[in-house]
């Protein structure tokens, strides 16, 4: 009997509890949120660019695409640009079909006849120089790069800069808060909760000059970085209590 009484004093213990808790009113609370944001310069660039190959046989079609993208590589590292810095983004291989005959409803579709192959090179230059990018967009095109996808902007470390800007938010929405209390006529207690986010405004970059005129030797194309921002968005839930 008394492992009995035991057992079910543990089993009615929580109960209580959650009962006790469930019946306490919920605190007066009052939300508040701010953005704090830093602008600077980019100090690293990424360019995409790449080679599209066709040809009756795959294996043409491989061999004229090395070709062409060992050519480029030699352009980079004619520029300083070590080979660690150039990423394969994506290749591909993809068969080109005969187009299908126009045919009457009751015969059945022939099978797709393979005519030829297309293969698709692309890669990515972290480019740290940014004097060197309108360079490199020119020397890959005339290395013989047929497709330019274009460049992003961006920062060695961002963690420092987002840092920043959260304590930047973080001030802002506790100045929110002491401004609300005094007109408001009550008092902070308590932090009950704290939800931070972020994110970073990257320029877009514009070229000046089409892909066709720097290949017929206009030139390096004229790049600007212009500035990034770095937000960060901060919201408090205070407690609060009368004065």
């Amino acid at each position: 009997m008394i492992v009995i009484a035991w057992v079910v004093l543990f089993a009615v213990w929580p109960v209580v509890v959650l009962a006790h808790d469930e019946s306490r009113p919920r605190p007066s609370t009052i939300t508040v949120s701010a953005t704090g944001s830093l602008t600077l310069v980019p100090d690293q660039a990424f360019v995409t660019f790449g080679m599209d190959t066709a040809a009756r046989s795959l294996a043409d079609a491989q061999r004229q695409n090395n070709a062409v993208m060992s050519k480029v590589m030699e352009r980079l590292r004619e520029r300083n640009i070590e080979k660690e810095r150039v990423q394969t983004s994506s290749f591909t291989v993809s068969p080109q079909y005969k187009p299908s005959p126009k045919r009457s409803n009751d015969v059945p579709p022939a099978s797709p006849e393979i005519i030829g192959y297309v293969v698709s090179n692309t890669v990515t230059v972290d480019v740290r120089n940014l004097e060197k990018i309108g360079a490199v967009i020119e020397e890959v095109l005339a290395a013989g790069a047929n497709h330019f996808q274009g460049l992003r902007w961006a920062l060695r470390d961002e963690r420092p800069t987002k840092l920043e800007a959260l304590k930047i938010a973080a001030a802002s929405a506790r100045e929110k808060a002491v401004a609300l209390s005094e007109a408001l006529h009550v008092k902070l207690v308590r932090v009950l909760s704290v939800n931070e986010g972020g994110h970073i405004v990257r320029p877009i970059s514009s070229m000046a000059r089409s892909m066709v005129a720097m290949e017929a030797g206009g030139g390096e194309p004229p790049i600007s970085p212009g500035e990034m921002k770095v937000e960060a968005t901060v919201t408090l839930v205070y407690e609060i209590a009368p004065n």
